[in-house]
């Protein structure tokens, strides 16, 4: 039985989503389709790539995820289908497979005709037909041509020798910022010194790593933890610091290494 993703930018409020399930299920009426997230910031790639990142995993071998986010097609950024991981993605290549994963098995240009003359829906008259065919047993090679790279890297943060610069690729329902500062860059640039992380410049800075969102007293105590995905998230216990403290998508988070916190970098605990 075929297990279908799908992550898309289109809300809950139009027909998209059903569109792209009517036609999987008109053809493969036992699949399983997996709502991911259809709350994606519109044509945000890095956003999308974060969240299929964080959830592939745990689906199993031969899931087929439909990322429909920025999908129109271009000469530069071709439809795509990529096996990694033995799972299958489908999207545009406009750099959100480099969020999802370093390496891969497979990368196929899509040469699969579509089933409308608008190409203005690409997830429904062509992802989803591509899907079908791969759950069918369809064979990579007759879905298209080879591609021997793909667009876009890694979204790293700056690691130098007295501070770490990243930006917040992802602000989850709860308001907390999840920056693409990794545990891995953050303790191989700590070295043992003590070290303040900034949020908006030096309005707010928290100098120490917790283990959970309740090791603060107050619910609009700043905290920083690394979160089940391994980077830098910065949050409030029970409140959203991203709209109480105005921080958007790519905002900038840097955390500076010292040998002694320094007198004019106060932390702030708390917004009351």
């Amino acid at each position: 039985m075929a297990i279908i993703t799908l992550t898309s930018d289109w809300g809950h409020s139009d027909y998209y989503a059903a569109a792209v399930k009517g036609v999987i299920l008109s053809q493969l009426p036992n699949a399983t389709i997996v709502d991911i997230t259809h709350e994606i910031t519109p044509f945000n790639t890095i956003d999308a790539g974060f969240v299929v990142k964080n959830c592939f995993r745990n689906f199993p071998a031969g899931t087929i995820h439909i990322i429909a986010v920025d999908t129109i097609e271009s000469d530069e950024i071709p439809h795509v289908v990529v096996k990694a991981e033995g799972q299958y993605f489908i999207a545009a290549d406009n750099g959100v497979f480099r969020q999802i994963f370093d390496e891969y098995e497979d990368a196929i240009e899509i040469n699969v005709m579509q089933d409308s003359d608008s190409f203005n829906f690409p997830a429904r008259d062509r992802f989803a037909k591509v899907a079908v065919m791969i759950a069918q047993g369809v064979p990579l090679s007759e879905i298209g041509p080879k591609r021997e790279t793909l667009r876009g890297a890694e979204f790293c943060a700056v690691v130098r020798d007295d501070a770490i610069e990243g930006i917040v690729i992802h602000i989850d329902s709860y308001g907390n910022l999840i920056t693409n500062i990794t545990r891995e860059d953050f303790v191989k640039a700590r070295r043992g010194r003590d070290f303040t992380i900034m949020v908006k410049g030096r309005l707010y800075t928290i100098n120490k790593i917790s283990d959970s969102y309740m090791d603060v007293r107050d619910t609009t105590d700043l905290v920083a933890i690394f979160g089940s995905h391994g980077n830098l998230e910065i949050a409030m216990r029970e409140a959203p610091i991203a709209s109480l403290c105005g921080i958007e998508f790519r905002s900038t988070i840097r955390v500076v290494f010292h040998d002694k916190v320094e007198s004019v970098i106060a932390p702030m605990g708390s917004l009351f």
